[in-house]
């Protein structure tokens, strides 16, 4: 084998491997699609740990704008829990969902609701909820609050957090 044969040989290995390193990224994340009825178990927690559950979709640009924020605060904050309710659709997972997921460094847990019966589910979340997203709650087993608004900075959600527990 002379050295060019070689050369592109070791060339179209490392292109194969970094194609199947990229693949296995993309897809090592999965985006479990629930109904209401299996999401509302994760709206509850019988402990002291906060959780912050964020219904958002990638195509509401608050929602977007927020997601930077919440990753932040749980980076800052280990011992909270973080759910991310995605409300994008269940055929995108693959071609939109994850690879913005992938780029925007979320690696907080995500789930998709799929339940077309929002008038039922959005009313046992919050009867005050006008089912307009992002929507926030913050809660452990003891007090729960609803948002239902984008937090502007990091600021404003540690405000949010501290008020719904030091209070």
């Amino acid at each position: 084998m002379n050295i060019r044969k070689f050369m592109l040989s070791i060339t179209m290995l490392c292109i194969t491997l970094s194609c199947v390193s990229l693949s296995a990224q993309t897809t090592a994340k999965t985006i479990p699609v629930y109904n209401f009825d299996e999401i509302e178990p994760l709206l509850y927690t019988d402990s002291d740990t906060i959780h912050i559950v964020n219904f958002w979709a990638m195509w509401c640009a608050p929602c977007v704008k927020e997601l930077p924020i919440i990753k932040d605060y749980e980076a800052q904050h280990p011992n909270v829990k973080v759910l991310l309710v995605s409300m994008d659709f269940p055929e995108n997972i693959t071609s939109e969902l994850l690879p913005f997921l992938n780029e925007k460094k979320i690696t907080s847990k995500v789930v998709m609701l799929d339940d077309p019966d929002a008038n039922t589910w959005i009313d046992k979340i919050d009867p005050n909820w006008s089912g307009a997203i992002p929507f926030t709650i913050i809660f452990n087993k003891n007090k729960r609050t609803f948002h239902e608004r984008a937090f502007k900075n990091l600021e404003d959600l540690e405000q949010e957090i501290n008020n719904t527990f030091n209070n």
